[in-house]
């Protein structure tokens, strides 16, 4: 039968708080003082499955909160954009007459498979637009 190593000693200094927090935990739980401290050495030392696998899911969130922070940036430069082009585009193209009108609908059928293509174009060999644009948008001044 082989014998267990014998446990070494260790003098610890505790702050008063602390060492009150230890003595009522250790008498609620029935177990000795230090038994309380090993344990909780040991799993300061040795974090358990649970204690990784929680570092793990909280490293995972910060990504995806990163995440959601480009997309929500992402969105408002798209919608922003959207919305410059609209004003600009009805301050400068007055309404067509009515006879002008069918012949407008066929070019801008083929205008608007150009710029279909033309966005494809882009969008393969990128720089994209939000790699344009500053990280910091709030801080540019505005038109309004």
């Amino acid at each position: 039968m082989t014998k267990a190593p014998k446990k070494q000693r260790l003098s610890v200094y505790l702050d008063p708080p602390v060492m009150k927090a230890l003595v009522e935990y250790a008498a609620r739980r029935n177990q000795s003082r230090s038994l309380v401290a090993e344990a909780s050495i040991a799993s300061f030392l040795f974090p358990d499955a649970a204690e990784r696998q929680e570092a793990a899911t909280t490293r995972r969130l910060d990504q995806l909160d990163r995440r959601m922070t480009r997309l929500e940036r992402d969105l408002g430069i798209a919608v922003e954009t959207l919305a410059v082009f609209v004003r600009f585009w009805l301050t400068t193209n007055p309404p067509l007459p009515e006879p002008a009108q069918a012949a407008a609908r066929a070019k801008a059928g083929e205008r608007y498979d150009a710029f279909v293509a033309a966005l494809g174009r882009r969008l393969a060999k990128g720089p994209q637009l939000r790699q344009e644009i500053s990280e910091d948008v709030a801080a540019l001044p505005t038109e309004d």
